[in-house]
């Protein structure tokens, strides 16, 4: 039996996070699995996720990689899922089916109905074990002719040649949390513990957590010279402690009162809270989908 409601899975290396929303972004029930890194075994899980709502009005997808048509090519932290076309697998379910850029489908969700609500010119960056981006620019999402526009985590902020010094693993906020717990008398292994310490202004975890915030500042500074946005939404489950956003403000400011030309020449943009934090993939891939159905792109 059909239902009006639909079918939302975000892919992730740690977790597959999954929702039954309506068509108004409104969550009705949501689940996650722990993500298995071995293919036969995934792709398992996502079977039997779909099994259990096969009567859902379509099914959206959001994973890491870079999605074209439908077809996933490399997978980012799941290499496995590389040439995967989740609407091909299920295509005897006949019902609409979409996948996007994990990345893209978080600017989708705060342009939607979150903190970039009717912007033309914004960004979407997610902190996680890598940098999720996604940007709109004169109203449209921005794609690139290899469907690789805002793989932020690619970026170079070194002159230095190793692999390990691109964006996504220098400041990753997974590895920032875990630097933080490891060099410090902290006893707690998540984010909360870190950022306790952090607020309590302990001074090896602020050292670590300013140079993060510094990390994103240059990451957002390199984005602004390019495309001119008003506002940048950040989103991760970091994203909700107030620290962040004001310590990633402050590293803007930083940054371009160091140059006095900078300074003169770019208008500093609006940073923020993503209003989804870690559901902001969920709301993008129904809305990636919805546009589908109506024939139409933001």
């Amino acid at each position: 039996m059909k239902t009006d409601n639909y079918l939302c899975i975000d892919i992730g290396g740690t977790n597959i996070k999954y929702a039954i929303l309506n068509n108004a972004g409104n969550i009705i029930q949501n689940d996650k699995v722990k993500s298995m890194h071995d293919k036969k075994i995934f792709l398992n899980q996502i079977d039997k996720i779909i099994n259990q709502y096969k009567g859902v009005k379509g099914i959206a997808f959001c994973a890491p990689g870079k999605v074209y048509d439908n077809t996933i090519y490399f997978g980012g932290s799941l290499p496995f899922l590389d040439g995967i076309n989740f609407s091909e697998r299920y295509k005897d379910l006949k019902t609409p089916i979409s996948i996007i850029n994990d990345g893209k489908a978080s600017v989708l969700a705060e342009n939607w109905l979150g903190s970039l609500k009717y912007l033309d010119n914004c960004a979407a960056i997610t902190l996680g074990t890598g940098l999720g981006g996604g940007i709109v620019v004169n109203g449209r999402l921005l794609s690139g002719v290899h469907a690789q526009a805002g793989e932020v985590s690619f970026m170079k902020l070194t002159d230095q040649e190793d692999v390990d010094k691109i964006a996504g693993l220098q400041y990753s906020a997974v590895q920032m949390i875990k630097e933080i717990n490891k060099n410090t008398s902290n006893d707690s292994e998540d984010g909360l513990g870190a950022f306790k310490l952090i607020n309590e202004k302990n001074s090896d975890a602020l050292k670590i957590f300013n140079k993060f915030c510094y990390g994103v500042a240059t990451v957002i500074l390199n984005i602004q010279t390019v495309v001119d946005l008003e506002k940048y939404a950040i989103g991760g489950g970091i994203s909700a402690q107030p620290v962040l956003i004001d310590g990633i403000n402050k590293a803007y400011q930083r940054l371009i009162e160091k140059n006095s030309i900078i300074s003169k020449m770019l208008t500093k943009p609006e940073i923020v809270s993503a209003k989804f934090k870690n559901n902001a993939n969920l709301f993008g891939a129904l809305y990636n989908l919805l546009l589908n159905e109506n024939n139409e792109t933001l």
